[in-house]
């Protein structure tokens, strides 16, 4: 089964997209079977991994409006193991739309639920707003992955988003985690990306992935050129630190993974105990 990731932040301009694009490159690289759902309607993860967003058949506005089911929008790209569900801007029309639809949060997760099995990670490109569509990513997702630039302003809206994702936890999906927080456009020649490295890891703690995301023009280049880093430039900065980062990813998933395992044995070894107590008794 996918563990599904939402890529999130109500803040604008933080590298969201640039963070969905290239990790989940990174990771088909590295032999996952990896589904970016874009379902931000500016579409930019769509152009980002080369698609037209004008030219296709089918996005994730029809998968809203009821017209087509998830799977049947899911494009190729240029690596063999990442695949795409497009967006572009009639999905701010889905919003307006469903406002009257019972049950309208659950749309994406119970699309999703129909092809977890054929992917190892689902990514979910949420617009830079608390809206019904990023209501849905939550819905739908495992757990919160959150870019936050290394600048003021960002470390600022961070609070509302944990309220948001806390209530999205206790209204919506119980089981939804936060996966981690990812810093971007760290300028080191700077003392305010300094602080707010400081202060992320004073906050977040355990939580605040080590690696951290350069400026690097590189990086900037490739939405217009509509590659992923490792195809535009795979010797630069920016792909060496989104390598980096999936590295760490993964990591971090294997040992979370053997923990909650390793938790299920316990508790599967106390429950037989108890019931040999009880059945000595």
């Amino acid at each position: 089964m996918a563990r599904v990731i939402a890529v999130a932040n109500q803040k604008g301009g933080v590298g969201k997209t640039t963070t969905s694009v290239n990790l989940s490159s990174a990771l088909a690289l590295k032999g996952k079977r990896v589904l970016v759902i874009d379902i931000d309607p500016q579409g930019n993860a769509t152009s980002g991994l080369g698609i037209d967003k004008f030219g296709v058949d089918g996005s994730l506005y029809e998968v809203f409006s009821g017209v087509f089911n998830l799977s049947s929008v899911i494009l190729g790209t240029e690596l063999p193991s990442l695949w795409l569900a497009p967006a572009h801007s009639d999905l701010v029309g889905a919003e307006v739309e469903l406002s009257s639809t019972p049950g309208r949060e659950l749309i994406l997760k119970k699309e999703i639920a129909r092809l977890n099995a054929q992917f190892d990670y689902i990514f979910i490109d949420c617009p830079p707003s608390l809206s019904l569509l990023t209501v849905n990513a939550f819905t739908a997702a495992d757990s919160i992955l959150v870019p936050l630039q290394c600048e003021y302003y960002a470390l600022e809206g961070i609070t509302s988003l944990m309220q948001t994702i806390e209530i999205a936890r206790k209204q919506l999906n119980p089981h939804l985690e936060l996966e981690g927080v990812v810093l971007t456009m760290y300028d080191g020649r700077t003392n305010l990306s300094r602080q707010v490295v400081h202060e992320a890891r004073e906050f977040f703690r355990e939580k605040l992935f080590q690696t951290i995301i350069p400026r690097n023009v590189r990086l900037s280049e490739c939405p217009s050129f509509g590659r992923p880093i490792f195809l535009h430039d795979p010797s630069s900065l920016g792909a060496g630190a989104y390598e980096a980062l999936a590295e760490e990813f993964q990591r971090r998933r294997r040992l979370a993974d053997e923990g909650r395992n390793n938790e299920q044995v316990n508790s599967d070894q106390n429950g037989h105990a108890e019931k040999v107590v009880a059945n000595q008794s």
